[in-house]
């Protein structure tokens, strides 16, 4: 198998210990191989070397990346064939236009930006240098979501009507990590909620006309003058602190037994600031209705609190003949069609099922593969693009008191329907 070289920007959580895990232990399969590491800070380069060169040699591959603080001198590595970007968000416009610009494959994790104007500079750049990128929308690659769309595209339901996303993740650590100021991260609803909007555009297969929201911040984690900086130093009887874990975990904390992220001095460096700490600006909780071209309506009951739960994620597809309820922790499916007359419950997982996001960061791998190969990308920038116009339209919403959104007006900040602010 052909061999191709891989460089990594950003080896942060995902792009080290999650995507970088994946890729070691799929380098046989997809003859992907490491050849370059980039981030701008020193310790946390030499930590991502140090668990990804273990890594590969645990899956009998023998690597040796070259280290990067620049972006563009990785960008610029002759053995770099494929361009993976896992930097802050707020960083995206900059790093893959230039890697667009190289030729090179590119990959371009969630979301796609904090502002449509960097998307559209993402989008310009693409259309100017022929090269497109691959995006990290992990449901599309889970293989229960997979299956719920070929369900639906089957008929067995009959025709879309309603869709209902609920997703209650107890994700305090959006209040712990970078996630925690807009300007870096655009919020946790563009974080999280930019794989919900997705999936609604996915399934509908149609264009949002009209968007209405209302949310922002609860009262939960008020900002408290007199906070500890971080768990590390807190004594406080806190049912959110983060403390080191051994081996991947949903919350991560896995991250902190390294001192790139326990000793980091800069907030946006840390991983365990408290989630009481002033300066946090991002939503925790929101309600969307959304109505498409096609006449689909659909909803999204979103927050990063709450207990810890079976169902903390959940699709239903309503049809016109039957219902399709997902069950994203278990990767459980219930199909009723025929009217009621027929049901089916079955698990829909796979066989990576345990692996990181149910098994859609293998999944990713091997259509990177394919995208590299000359393959359609299954999540494109054009996907990003319109996810990220729909939570600047809830943001908005919102802001304004619930006030409807047109998204037929592709603006940077979409407008109120006249009807709605007359």
């Amino acid at each position: 198998m052909k061999r191709i070289g891989v460089g990594i920007i950003g080896t942060g959580e995902r792009g080290c210990f999650i995507l970088g895990a994946r890729l070691a232990e799929l380098a046989a399969e997809t003859g992907f191989r490491l050849e370059a590491l980039c981030d701008a800070l020193p310790a946390r380069l030499r930590e991502a070397e140090g668990f990804l060169v273990q890594s590969f040699a645990a899956a009998g591959e023998s690597v040796h990346p070259a280290l990067y603080a620049d972006y563009r001198d990785l960008i610029n590595d002759g053995r770099v064939d494929f361009i993976i970007i896992t930097t802050h968000t707020y960083t995206h416009r900059e790093v893959a236009v230039a890697a667009l610009e190289s030729g090179k494959r590119v990959y371009l994790d969630k979301p796609i930006s904090v502002s449509l104007d960097d998307a559209r500079a993402i989008r310009d750049a693409e259309q100017r240098t022929g090269n497109t990128l691959i995006m990290g929308f992990t449901r599309r690659y889970e293989l229960s979501w997979r299956t719920a769309r070929d369900i639906l595209l089957s008929g067995e339901i009959g025709e879309l009507q309603m869709m209902q996303i609920r997703s209650l993740i107890p994700y305090t650590r959006y209040f712990q990590l970078w996630h925690r100021r807009k300007q870096w991260s655009g919020g946790a609803l563009n974080d999280k909620s930019s794989h919900h909007f997705d999936v609604m555009n996915w399934m509908t297969g149609s264009m949002p006309v009209r968007l209405t929201a209302m949310g922002g911040r609860s009262s939960i984690f008020s900002p408290d003058p007199d906070a500890p900086p971080y768990c590390a130093v807190c004594d406080r009887d806190c049912p959110y602190r983060r403390l080191p874990s051994q081996g991947e975990s949903r919350e991560g904390g896995h991250i902190l037994r390294y001192p790139s992220w326990s000793e980091a001095t800069e907030e946006i460096n840390r991983a365990d600031t408290c989630v009481y700490r002033p300066g946090a600006d991002i939503e925790d909780h929101a309600i969307v209705s959304v109505e498409y071209a096609n006449g689909v309506q659909a909803s999204l009951f979103w927050a990063i609190y709450g207990p810890e739960a079976d169902d903390q994620e959940t699709l239903e597809l309503l049809g016109s003949a039957g219902r399709i309820v997902l069950t994203r922790s278990s990767g459980e499916l219930s199909v009723i069609s025929d009217y009621g007359r027929s049901r089916r419950v079955f698990f829909a997982g796979g066989d990576d099922f345990n692996s990181s996001h149910y098994g859609a960061d293998k999944a990713l791998l091997r259509e990177m593969r394919g995208f590299y190969d000359g393959g359609h990308p299954v999540a494109s920038s054009f996907d990003g693009y319109e996810s990220l116009r729909m939570v600047l339209a809830a943001e908005q919403s919102m802001a304004a008191g619930a006030l409807p959104v047109d998204l037929r007006l592709d603006v940077a900040e979409p407008a109120l329907t006249a009807e709605a602010s007359a």
